[in-house]
């Protein structure tokens, strides 16, 4: 079973592609996901890695928490479940 792990305080320069290489150090990524701004379509700095075990997932988990990548230490951790939340806009 896949586990999904936050990555934050990633460099803004930071792509899908070099998050995937980065994490594949420590197994089989089935996913790397930057969340980009719809409005300036510019990267909001953090993002999503999907493990295809959660034992890769761990390892990685503790190997790269606070580790620098691209200038700047990466906050890595579990993903908590995505709260459904009201979408209205004012």
């Amino acid at each position: 079973m896949s586990t999904k792990i936050y990555v934050g305080n990633l460099a803004f320069t930071v792509s899908n592609d070099t998050l995937a290489e980065k994490f594949a150090q420590f197994g089989t990524v089935q996913s790397a996901k930057i969340i980009m701004d719809r409005d300036t379509n510019r990267s909001k700095g953090f993002g999503f890695v999907e493990m295809s075990t959660s034992n890769e997932a761990s390892e990685a988990i503790s190997s790269l928490n606070g580790s620098d990548f691209g200038g700047r230490q990466m906050n890595v951790t579990e993903a908590k479940p995505m709260v459904p939340r009201d979408n209205k806009r004012y």
